[in-house]
């Protein structure tokens, strides 16, 4: 359907053989906050950059509004785990902020006046705002993650794939990025978030997406996070992964 944000079919990650995830199927709809759960190596991190092109996939298609994500990238914003990034590199906060806007601005053309108030506005919204020209290896590590949130802010996307950025941070920081993800959510935005603290799942999203290599359940949360679901999700993922690399080898045997 071309108004949800993104429609995952029949997704299908393997590495040297081995299903990372199997046979993934899920509907997210407009303006929706999603949690995406599930035990370490059950393949949350895997999904966003297989959505994203960042990896090969086996099977399947992703849509992002109907379309590829290549039609429809300047709606989407990727923000991944803040453990990817060389925080050594030498460059000031609000510079990494108006990296997202190199779409706008075009390549090797000069930032602009407007483009750093706009990219400071975004720190602004994170809480922070006087800490724009401070260098990134200075900064804390919840304050580094949120440093790239304002960077995804400032693509003003339709779509937020983000990955923990609740991991790791201090109680002021993760209640001002769940803030902000309420705030995009109420303007019709959906955020999808990679999470690890159940005990706040039912606070922060309305919706939830359990994950073991293969999709456990999906809905709003009040209907999937449920006691059975979560037992299913973090209490098989052996028996899941023995089985998908069964059937991985059937279907090379057929072919």
């Amino acid at each position: 359907m071309s108004d949800l944000p993104l429609s995952i079919s029949g997704l299908t990650v393997a590495y040297q053989r081995k299903p990372v995830l199997w046979d993934i199927d899920i509907d997210i709809p407009p303006g929706s906050l999603v949690g995406v759960i599930g035990p370490n190596g059950a393949g949350k991190s895997t999904l966003l950059r297989a959505c994203l092109g960042l990896i090969p996939v086996a099977a399947g298609e992703v849509r992002f509004f109907g379309q590829s994500y290549r039609q429809v990238d300047s709606r989407v914003a990727y923000v991944p785990q803040r453990e990817s990034v060389d925080w050594d590199f030498p460059i000031n906060a609000i510079d990494v902020v108006t990296m997202g806007l190199y779409r706008q601005i075009g390549w090797c053309r000069p930032v602009r006046k407007r483009h750093r108030e706009t990219a400071r506005e975004a720190l602004q919204q994170v809480g922070l705002g006087e800490l724009a020209d401070r260098q990134i290896n200075q900064l804390s590590g919840g304050q580094q993650q949120r440093v790239f949130l304002a960077r995804a802010l400032v693509q003003r996307a339709d779509l937020y794939l983000m990955d923990e950025p609740l991991a790791a941070v201090d109680a002021a920081t993760e209640q001002a990025i769940v803030g902000t993800l309420r705030s995009l959510r109420d303007a019709g935005k959906t955020a999808i978030v990679i999470h690890h603290d159940l005990p706040t799942v039912r606070e922060y999203f309305d919706r939830v997406v359990l994950l073991n290599v293969r999709l456990l359940a999906s809905g709003p949360v009040e209907e999937a996070f449920t006691d059975e679901n979560l037992q299913q999700t973090y209490g098989g993922r052996l028996t899941l992964l023995d089985r998908a690399t069964e059937a991985i080898a059937r279907r090379e045997i057929r072919t």
